[in-house]
């Protein structure tokens, strides 16, 4: 069985951050027991999803969106923030 080096510690991440960036882990750590991390708290920043819309609605958000010199996906997220946000209000 390999004997592995201590990891020492760090006074801060910039410290940890260097040692890793010179070092090798796997002098170190015994990746082989490693498990997958699973953080069920966190979300993803975005997700992609598909939605149907009218033609006559995604040109109309187009021409919008190329009066406000933005892209289109960007102003429907952005209308779709502020609808959402509004409704919360409402129900609250």
């Amino acid at each position: 069985m390999k004997k592995f080096k201590e990891i020492p510690d760090f006074k801060n991440e910039d410290e940890e951050r260097n040692f890793w960036a010179t070092h090798d882990s796997t002098e170190y750590i015994d990746w082989s027991k490693a498990k997958r991390a699973v953080f069920p708290n966190l979300k993803p920043s975005t997700k992609t999803i598909t939605i149907r819309v009218p033609q006559s609605l995604l040109d109309s958000l187009k021409m919008i969106a190329n009066k406000k010199d933005v892209p289109y996906q960007s102003l429907m997220k952005i209308f779709l923030d502020e609808k959402v946000r509004e409704e919360n209000r409402i129900t609250r």
